[in-house]
């Protein structure tokens, strides 16, 4: 099992430094306090995206079931309705957490773009192109109703979404990307 998956992989704080666990000096606040770990960073992170998302997914898939039985056609407009309703959400926490740390408003929305791109952006192709539509499909096609369906592919698709998109918000984080020392300007 991965330490992500464990629990103890990297839930850095933005702008935590994740060399600072062997320097501790004797008072300092400790390692939990600095820190969001395991479960919990990742609920906090991804949860409301989740839902807003899910709830687009939903939506949209059953919205299509009115003009059409297309499991493919189903599949398609969950994919979207889903995508949207995720990204948004995301984009605005990580617009957040930058915002303080970048020099004007276009500075806190590139670097949101970037680490967006960043941390799903591997995931995401991999998601949007093959594996979500293959399940979301595949599970409209087995169960009878649309809504359970979707729902099935869904988590079957976000297994394998978050397993990579975990590894790379873990490299993003250890490479010092989100953090302060990289949206420092240079003159």
């Amino acid at each position: 099992m991965s330490s992500i998956a464990a629990g103890t992989g990297s839930g850095l704080e933005e702008g935590a430094d994740p060399a600072a666990d062997s320097r501790e000096p004797a008072g300092a606040p400790t390692l939990p306090a600095r820190r969001r770990r395991g479960i919990v960073f990742w609920i906090v992170r991804y949860l409301p995206a989740e839902i807003v998302g899910t709830a687009a997914m939903i939506l949209a898939g059953l919205t299509v079931t009115i003009w059409t039985d297309s499991s493919a056609l189903i599949a398609i407009a969950a994919l979207l309705g889903e995508t949207v309703g995720f990204y948004v959400v995301l984009a605005i926490t990580i617009y957040a957490e930058q915002a303080p740390i970048s020099s004007n408003w276009r500075r806190a929305a590139g670097r949101t773009f970037l680490l967006l791109v960043a941390e799903f952006g591997a995931a995401e192709l991999l998601d949007t192109l093959l594996i979500r539509p293959a399940a979301l499909m595949v599970g409209v096609w087995l169960l009878p109703d649309p809504l359970w369906g979707l729902l099935a592919g869904k988590v079957f698709a976000d297994i394998i979404f978050y397993a990579i998109a975990a590894g790379a918000f873990t490299i993003t984080a250890k490479t010092g990307l989100r953090d302060r020392r990289s949206a420092e300007e240079k003159p």
